[in-house]
């Protein structure tokens, strides 16, 4: 997917090779954008654009297992720690001391988890989609998705290596890829037959999303597979043993955080206590500002992307 002013480049980090698309000169600073569950580099294409033309050097790498960045074969090799490791090794590659981070999904959590664990390389950070989890420890993160969602729920479907790869092996990828961005109303049963429906269903595209975004995700995927793209989920109760160190870790950098009104995470009445009710607060001193962005679903930063570009650029120029 080309676009104007962007470049790419693959860096030996963390023992791994990471792809990395660059736009812009840096004279504003650095912004490190982390993509999330099924996405790639290119999920950022608008703010990559836009941001860079306002003076900041944008970074959107392929996380560890996906697109052109390397996809260690063992589930254990997508850790937490390998994650942040691979982000602060990027960084060091770039000679960048501390960057402002933006992450949205599952990149939002490596986005809180960065944070906790190197503060001082984050300048700010605006996080989308999913609010900071903070560690339970008298609960694994599965057991606890088992009671809230059922045996069903697609994290807990997805842990064991091949199960979950074999059933995106019948469908076409396009399709699977379509159905995941134009699911407004995500909740429990994403991933199930019931959410999949026929695969015949032609699924019209609204007017943010594209045929040539849709194809060149699609396209990535064939080539690589998915089983990257889900090693880090089936690290949920791993992460949680090793970080327990971290157990009562805050959020100390600046930080605002955006949701979809539509999103689960917005519907949900614990997430909405503890967001907007003084808990997220308590875990994330440094948060600034919290959005609810009107009509938004998970992939606000696809669906709205000119108003997530200004909450961006707004929070970020006062540091």
């Amino acid at each position: 997917m080309a676009l104007d002013g962007v470049t790419h480049r693959t860096l030996e980090v963390n023992g791994i090779k990471i792809h990395v698309a660059e736009a812009g000169d840096g004279s504003a600073g650095s912004i490190l954008f982390l993509h999330g569950f099924l996405q790639l580099w290119c999920s950022w294409h608008h703010q990559l654009v836009s941001l860079s033309r306002l003076g900041y050097r944008c970074l959107a790498p392929d996380l560890r297992g996906y697109g052109d960045s390397s996809a260690p074969e063992s589930p254990s090799s997508y850790t937490a720690f390998h994650l942040v490791g691979d982000m602060v090794g990027l960084l060091n590659a770039l000679s960048l001391p501390q960057v402002f981070v933006v992450g949205q999904g599952w990149g939002a959590l490596l986005a809180w988890q960065m944070c906790a664990f190197r503060p001082e390389r984050v300048r700010a950070l605006v996080n989308m989609s999913v609010a900071f989890m903070p560690r339970n420890p008298a609960m694994r993160p599965l057991e606890a998705f088992r009671r809230i969602y059922g045996d069903g729920y697609y994290l807990v479907r997805m842990q064991d290596p091949g199960t979950m790869e074999a059933e995106f092996a019948q469908m076409e990828t396009k399709f699977i890829i379509k159905k995941l961005l134009t699911t407004l109303d995500t909740g429990a049963s994403s991933f199930s037959k019931e959410w999949y429906g026929t695969t015949e269903e032609v699924i019209p595209l609204p007017s943010w999303l594209s045929e040539e975004y849709v194809g060149h995700v699609a396209a990535k995927f064939d080539e690589t597979g998915f089983s990257g793209a889900m090693n880090s989920s089936r690290c949920l109760d791993l992460n949680w043993e090793l970080m327990a160190p971290w157990a009562s870790a805050k959020v100390i950098v600046p930080t605002k955080f955006m949701v979809g009104e539509t999103a689960m995470s917005c519907k949900s009445k614990a997430v909405q206590k503890y967001v907007l009710e003084g808990d997220f607060k308590g875990d994330v001193p440094g948060l600034e500002e919290v959005v609810v962005i009107a009509g938004g679903a998970h992939y606000i930063h696809l669906q709205k992307a000119e108003e997530v570009t200004e909450h961006i650029y707004n929070f970020f120029k006062k540091f």
